[in-house]
């Protein structure tokens, strides 16, 4: 506790220090509450009640309209849970470049809003409860029909207890009208403990995915306030150093996106040769799976977002269900000085 109180100490006079000189000076305080209840018995994969609150406060500075400084914290809890432990705390700290459509970051900085259109097979829905920040960088570019991102994710540092592990992802999109082409790339890279000589130890893993896909943005067309359609090809790879080599499998993914007003529904289907992605869902293994959403988003103002899922999952002789209440709320403010 007396640690904790003496960085707390530091940080203030810091913040204090630096706010003479900034010219900007902001806040934001993010919320997120869930509750995500999976009944997976049937396909065998686990069943579990996912309930909780995350909320993560951050204050950034900027001398100027290009660099900026954020820091903050993320909390987690758990509902029924005891106490906290360090595991539920994320320190959030990165320096943030804007200019000329580049957005540049390093440190740790929240994923939201940064890799939400990565499909499922590749990075599961679970990521944004347990694991909310990036730790490394990150840098896009986009103009008005073309973005670009890649970044590097490190998730363990390697010590003589912790394999080394990090990830790296590179996404964008290229629109053309009320079409479009859409790729993610991630590569996950899991290596040995520093000093180890366990002759059992676990060999370097490579392991990753790559979809591509064409879609077509219907909603100038239609009543809906949004159709979406879109489909191609997804391939993984997956190698254990000295134990086998590359196995690739692929096959094919397609999305139906539609709402109207506060109400939608979502289908993704995959067929092909199973999927050992493994940051994916893991429906993705086997090789037939449909996923079909229904959704009612009751709670829309401003920085508020709520949104009610119940989710159907389709694999070879089974059917499991979900169901899924989120609500996101930002709040926040931007002081600027007199230049």
């Amino acid at each position: 506790m007396r640690t904790i109180r003496h960085l707390t100490l530091a940080f203030f006079t810091l913040l204090t220090a630096v706010h003479g000189y900034a010219q900007d000076f902001g806040w934001n305080v993010y919320f997120h509450g869930f509750a995500d209840n999976r009944e997976y018995a049937k396909s065998g994969l686990y069943s579990q009640s996912i309930l909780g609150v995350r909320i993560a406060p951050e204050i950034n500075l900027s001398l100027d309209s290009i660099h900026f400084l954020h820091a903050g914290a993320n909390f987690l809890h758990e509902f029924g849970s005891k106490g906290t432990t360090a595991e539920q705390i994320t320190p959030t700290i990165y320096y943030n470049y804007k200019q000329a459509g580049h957005d540049f970051y390093i440190g740790m900085f929240p994923r939201k809003d940064l890799l939400n259109e990565y499909p499922r097979a590749l990075l599961n829905d679970t990521l944004s409860y347990y694991r909310p920040n990036i730790e490394g960088m990150l840098w896009r570019y986009a103009g008005d029909h073309f973005h670009q991102q890649i970044w590097i994710d490190w998730t363990s540092r390697q010590t003589e207890i912790e394999r080394e592990q990090f990830m790296v992802g590179i996404s964008g999109r290229v629109s053309l009208g009320i079409g479009y082409f859409a790729h993610h790339i991630t590569l996950w890279h899991d290596a040995g403990r520093k000093n180890n000589t366990d002759a059992n130890e676990m060999p370097v893993r490579d392991n990753g995915a790559t979809a591509l896909k064409f879609g077509l943005d219907l909603s100038p067309f239609v009543f809906l306030d949004s159709l979406d359609i879109n489909g191609g090809g997804v391939i993984a790879y997956d190698r254990l150093r000295g134990v086998y080599n590359w196995r690739l499998p692929k096959g094919f993914m397609g999305d139906i996106y539609a709402e109207y007003r506060k109400i939608f529904i979502a289908n993704t289907l995959y067929a092909g040769e199973g999927l050992d992605v493994a940051y994916g869902d893991r429906f993705y293994t086997a090789n037939f799976y449909n996923r079909l959403e229904l959704g009612w988003k009751p709670l829309q103002y401003k920085g508020l977002e709520s949104k009610f899922t119940l989710s159907f999952h389709f694999t070879p002789g089974a059917i499991d269900n979900q169901q899924q209440f989120t609500l996101q709320y930002n709040l926040g403010r931007l002081y600027t000085k007199r230049r």
